[in-house]
């Protein structure tokens, strides 16, 4: 990885445009050039960030991101699996912008390539609309289940559990859906904004990786301002009720057990690491777009406790964590590597800021409900956790529920 940049605070130059307008330009520097980018909006925020790295091959990361203040600011692109077709990357935080401050870029001034972006943004003017040249993944489309092929892979996870090889394993699908004429994908990122203002909505485009728009509800790892760790256990899924409280929720013995397993090894990571310090609160129910979901948060602060390596050190424990594979974590994976049939590539993967200029804040979420872009089409994905009481028609029914959250878009 390349050694950290020293970012300085410029004016945008020239007259400043409005937001939307600044955020096209910075992607059309960063698309014309071949150059990794990620947008993004902070759940419970109204303001997009863009972290641009001047340099076409994003470094590889190898190992997960340092959570720590001396590390280098940039964004993590994870993978489910790290392979050599889908990269661990870590986009180097060489330009920075936040929407809220817009008329400010956070930039290398010795850098001749920030010269260059620099001199772009005083001379070009692009539209929004315009179409960009969005990255796209080399890689061969994946297989795409049927649902009788579906049915198969969950009643092979039941029985896998029901016969002691796992305890839990997380099955999932993809699903190609057309794109709709005129779709954009800048005004389909501030589309998922308003629809889930509370979760992390993101755009991620990266020579190789290729394009991923998503709105994810849950966080993997986060270390705050105030020097607080949080990672949270989120599984169960239901659809919202037309007129119901989320407190009034219903929830059957199969999610509760799920949401339970997840929460455990979450403590269980703690006691790897012989902290017991750590604050936990829930199950609770939460509302993520139109679905809603059990959910324990855990907290730590960093300045109370000697482990200043905790964020990075749970990081690797917990990636990818058993609400995306099951669990135990390598006999879950052995069997999605058997039997789940395609490459989940990015999905369930992570995603973040890391070390955001001036605050040092990391914020790290579960590449959930999201798809991928590709030529006249995109890849949607969506998974399910299963017990041995999984029905395979509800587990493709929720499937079906949790494509909706990011397909909505393709209407």
């Amino acid at each position: 990885m390349r050694e950290p940049q020293l970012p300085q605070v410029v004016r945008w130059p020239g007259l400043v445009p409005g937001p939307p307008e600044q955020l096209y330009q910075l992607l059309t520097f960063a698309l014309q050039q071949q150059l990794p980018v990620a947008v993004w909006r902070l759940p419970g925020t109204a303001r997009p960030q863009l972290c641009l790295s001047l340099s076409a091959d994003a470094a590889l990361a190898g190992l997960p991101p340092a959570l720590s203040p001396d590390s280098p600011a940039g964004f993590a692109f994870f993978p489910f699996r790290d392979s050599d077709q889908n990269p661990a990357l870590f986009l180097p935080g060489d330009i920075y912008w936040n929407a809220q401050q817009p008329d400010q870029l956070h930039l290398d001034v010795a850098d001749s390539r920030a010269s260059q972006l620099l001199a772009f943004l005083a001379t070009e003017h692009t539209e929004p609309g315009t179409p960009l040249p969005w990255h796209l993944s080399p890689l061969p489309l994946p297989h795409t289940a049927a649902q009788d092929e579906y049915f198969a892979l969950v009643e092979t996870g039941v029985a896998a559990i029901r016969s002691g090889q796992v305890m839990k394993v997380v099955s999932s699908r993809a699903a190609r859906r057309p794109l709709p004429a005129g779709f954009e994908v800048v005004r389909a990122f501030g589309e998922l904004c308003q629809r889930y203002p509370q979760a992390f909505v993101s755009l991620v485009s990266a020579p190789g990786a290729g394009t991923w728009l998503g709105a994810s509800p849950e966080v993997l790892a986060e270390i705050d301002a105030d020097g607080i760790f949080r990672t949270m256990a989120l599984a169960g899924t239901q659809p919202v009720a037309p007129g119901a409280l989320p407190h009034h929720a219903i929830w059957r013995q199969k999610e509760i057990e799920e949401q339970a397993l997840v929460a455990r090894y979450i403590v269980n990571c703690f006691k790897q690491l012989r902290l017991r310090e750590y604050d936990e609160t829930g199950p609770r129910t939460v509302v993520a777009g139109q679905l809603l979901h059990l959910r324990t948060d855990f907290a730590v602060n960093l300045r109370q406790v000697p482990f200043p390596t905790l964020g990075t050190d749970m990081l690797r424990l917990l990636h990818p964590t058993s609400a995306v594979g099951g669990m135990p974590k390598q006999a879950a994976l052995h069997f999605l590597r058997e039997h789940e049939g395609y490459d989940r590539a990015y999905y369930s993967g992570f995603l973040g800021p890391v070390n955001l200029p001036q605050t040092g804040v990391s914020r790290l979420y579960v590449n959930l409900r999201c798809l991928q872009l590709r030529p006249g089409e995109a890849i949607l994905y969506a998974g399910t956790g299963l017990t041995t009481d999984s029905d395979p028609a509800r587990e493709w029914q929720e499937t079906e529920m949790k494509l909706t959250t990011i397909g909505t878009i393709l209407r």
